[in-house]
């Protein structure tokens, strides 16, 4: 029976009798795949007695339509709404933007004179957000800052290379001063780094020998690569401690590199003391018994003590950096 029959107004005794019906305000995420909605979205859907949408543009209509459920493109007001639910009927909104919130506010206003029989309300999640579907916002957020902002679009790999140290800097500094709000912030800025060189890279330059690459490339690899280097999880290997995953890692990591030495591969421009520490923690898992230069100078006593740290399982820059917090806090102590 068609909701806007003559059949399906009821008279007023049966309207009465039936009740106020019932709205069903159906959420959405633009996150995921238009048609992809939860059996409980279908089921009100194809129960309702009415489908009304405020955007003929929504994404969600034309699978809507497609399954044979018909939809009127419609922007009630809360008192049109609550006359289309009398006498028991059931009207689905598929909600636009936020989620209707100048209709759900009319409802509440009504409901707050007391003077209406109000239907039922349910909010029903028709899609959800799988975990990192924020992701993709982060994404296109970029791709529109890249292409408009003066500044963002100007912007290369070596020019940005500078705010990348700065911010793994930031983020280190957080974890060691164990603020969560700022953890969380610094966290943020560290994968917008991670995203903007991406973007970057999506553009390419052939003539100069760079090959396009984009943020699934990017994802893509450091999965593959996780795979691989936890054949303990995904695969038949075994691994019951710490210290045999960690030999796992060395041993796939060293498969995959064919390096001819070990010290290819570290970072020759990262902070001294971190350097240090570095390069003996390579020595030792290879092995090999280097005796340290015996040279006098400030730079190989430091040496010395970075590799005294590190065989002691002592991160040398972290210790330095809370050494130098202690006398910050000192000097302040004086100043005051």
């Amino acid at each position: 029976m068609n909701a806007n029959s003559p059949e399906a107004t009821p008279g007023p005794d049966r309207t009465a009798r039936l009740g106020p019906g019932r709205i069903v305000l159906l959420t959405t995420s633009h996150r995921v795949a238009p048609g992809l909605l939860s059996w409980p979205a279908w089921q009100a859907l194809r129960a309702a007695d009415r489908v009304l949408c405020a955007d003929g543009a929504h994404p969600q209509l034309p699978y809507l339509r497609e399954a044979g459920i018909p939809v009127d493109e419609a922007s009630p007001t809360a008192q049109e709404l609550v006359g289309a639910c009398a006498g028991g009927r059931t009207v689905v909104v598929v909600a636009t933007g936020e989620g209707e919130p100048a209709l759900t506010d009319g409802l509440a206003r009504l409901a707050g004179t007391g003077r209406v029989a109000m239907p039922e309300l349910e909010l029903l999640p028709a899609s959800y957000d799988l975990p990192g579907a924020r992701l993709l916002d982060l994404v296109q957020v970029m791709d529109r800052i890249r292409a408009e902002c003066p500044w963002s679009s100007q912007q290369t790999h070596k020019g940005l290379a500078k705010y990348g140290i700065e911010e793994a800097y930031e983020l280190v500094e957080a974890i060691e001063e164990g603020d969560r709000d700022e953890l969380r912030e610094e966290l943020g800025d560290v994968l917008l780094q991670v995203v903007f060189h991406a973007r970057i890279a999506e553009e390419g330059r052939p003539e100069d020998g760079e090959e396009a690459f984009s943020i699934d490339d990017v994802a893509a690899g450091i999965v593959a690569k996780l795979i691989r280097r936890h054949p303990h999880v995904f695969g038949d290997a075994t691994a019951t401690t710490p210290e045999e995953v960690r030999a796992q890692w060395l041993r796939t990591k060293a498969v995959e590199k064919q390096r001819t030495s070990v010290t290819e591969g570290i970072p020759l421009g990262q902070p001294g003391l971190a350097l240090a520490a570095k390069l003996a923690s390579r020595a030792r898992t290879a092995h090999l018994d280097v005796p340290l230069p015996r040279v006098e100078g400030v730079g190989y006593d430091l040496l010395a003590l970075a590799v005294r740290a590190e065989s002691e399982g002592v991160d040398p820059e972290a210790a330095l950096r809370a050494a130098a917090r202690a006398y910050r806090d000192a000097i302040r102590e004086a100043e005051g």
